[in-house]
């Protein structure tokens, strides 16, 4: 993508002419009459288009469409070779157009236009390779039981999934749900952020040009009060996966309970500290890691380091490095490729985030760098960090989702521990150690999904994702996350 200049990707950007209608059956879905909604974009605060919003009619169309796909059609039938064979054509039509759907993903929700080609794109094209390739791999069981039974054990697709994603990684998110659950047999709707419809359309569009079946994947635009409830109470609805917050993730665990029971998956908010001990192997790589993992993606991020717990003898020299960074960093137009930080993604979530630094100041964090939005069209905050941060205050305690860091300083191993696991929250945490037995102890006591050591937000699709506690249940990636989308059939033969 670097070949591509800034005056070329705002000329792509003028060209555009994306597609709004919802996709059910693969096709464009006539829209019934209703609510529409202007989808600003975050970079200049223009309207980019007006987007029909579904409500009952279109989600019950759209759940109707995927009940026939899987309960009449061929994809859970299929050998699950053939299912590979189009999820593998549906990564490769991904892949051809990768900077179409980058700059949809840009221009919805303001990521820099290097980041949403080199990491969310990478990451739905692997993902999508990923689970094709598991497709044709799963093993049922025969279970040893008595000379004269036989005892079988498959596992079989789910049903129809709802998948729920926000607008942060709105593609990544997409398919770390449709990848498993589509190379399980399920079928699914898809409901993307309000605020990211129009590359979750994009992608669907690919889905249906790779010849998966119509009604196996549909797509459906609305706020989530309406298009999101609307899912969760369907009573065709099988399993519903969400990623966003734990306010809505509440909702949700209602209405299933409300309907008809269906399972709920959910990948919910976090606070996720960040220890590093004075015995880091490199402070300043733990420094620059630190103001990366907050700054990155605006600290628009459910796993965002957004608690700095550092050592009191080593912290002047971390908050100093971190503090430089922060007031070095470009902020600007994220279709610039050039860009390190964009806008947030609204300017209702912009005023929420200077929400919390004016708590910051009011109770008594010292605001070392940032704390203001930027004087510019669109939704731009300055990087932040706060210090003296006690864990009683809101910015210590509260998903902030913006660039805004706390640091809490600890004199011992212990203190640190009890610091970190002081929190609503369990997704993800780091320590910083030189001492392998400090880093495993340190991380068997941590209440979090993930522990990274020595690095922050490495992984692959081969290890699982999710947490604890408020941020939620389930597991995104690897192949635990096909047991969300599978259920286990026992059948018992007397020979």
């Amino acid at each position: 993508m670097s070949e591509v200049s800034y005056e070329e990707w705002r000329a792509r950007a003028g060209r555009l002419a994306p597609a709004t209608a919802h996709r059910i059956g693969g096709a464009d879905a006539p829209q019934s009459p209703g609510d529409a909604f202007d989808l600003v974009s975050p970079r200049d605060g223009e309207v980019l288009a007006r987007v029909p919003a579904a409500g009952k009619d279109e989600v019950d169309r759209a759940v109707a469409a995927a009940r026939r796909a899987f309960d009449e059609g061929p994809w859970p039938r299929m050998r699950p070779a053939e299912r590979k064979a189009h999820l593998l054509r549906w990564a490769d039509l991904v892949e051809r157009d990768r900077a179409e759907l980058a700059l949809l993903v840009s221009l919805e929700m303001g990521k820099p236009i290097a980041e949403a080609d080199g990491i969310e794109l990478r990451a739905v094209i692997n993902g999508l390779r990923w689970y094709a390739e598991i497709a044709d791999k799963g093993l049922d069981e025969a279970p040893r039981t008595a000379p004269g039974s036989l005892a079988l054990v498959t596992r079989e697709p789910a049903g129809v999934v709802a998948a729920v994603v926000p607008w942060n990684f709105p593609l990544t998110m997409a398919v770390w749900k449709l990848g498993p659950a589509l190379a399980a047999g399920c079928t699914a709707v898809l409901k993307p952020a309000e605020e990211s419809p129009l590359s979750a359309l994009r992608l669907a569009a690919l889905a249906d040009e790779a010849g998966l079946p119509p009604g196996v994947l549909n797509v459906v635009n609305g706020p989530g009060e309406v298009t999101g409830r609307a899912l969760g109470e369907h009573p065709g609805v099988d399993v519903l996966a969400f990623t966003g917050s734990t306010e809505v993730g509440r909702h949700f665990l209602r209405y299933a309970a409300d309907s008809n029971l269906k399972r709920v998956w959910l990948e919910l908010g976090g606070k996720s500290p960040n220890i590093i001990l004075p015995d880091a192997p490199d402070l300043d790589a733990a420094a620059d890691t630190a103001a990366w993992g907050i700054f990155f993606n605006a600290g628009e991020m459910c796993t965002a380091p957004s608690r700095l717990l550092v050592h009191r003898d080593v912290a002047d020299r971390v908050v100093e490095r971190i503090v430089a960074r922060a007031s070095a960093m470009r902020v600007g137009d994220p279709l610039d490729p050039a860009t390190e930080m964009g806008p947030l993604v609204s300017s209702r979530h912009r005023d929420r985030v200077l929400s919390y630094t004016d708590a910051g100041r009011a109770e008594g964090a010292s605001l070392l760098v940032g704390g203001s939005a930027i004087d510019r069209p669109g939704h731009f905050v300055e990087p932040t960090v706060f210090g003296g941060v006690t864990p009683s205050m809101r910015i210590a305690r509260e998903e902030i989702f913006g660039p805004v860091l706390s640091v809490l300083t600890f004199t011992d191993a212990d203190e640190a521990v009890r610091l970190a696991n002081d929190t609503d929250y369990g997704l993800a945490a780091a320590v910083w150690t030189s001492d392998l037995s400090a880093a495993h102890r340190i991380s068997r006591a941590l209440r979090a999904g993930t522990v990274w050591v020595n690095c922050y937000e490495e992984g692959d699709y081969s290890v699982p994702f999710g947490g604890v506690k408020l941020s939620g249940h389930g597991r995104d990636k690897s192949l635990h996350a096909l047991d969300k989308y599978t259920d286990l059939k026992t059948t018992w033969i007397e020979l």
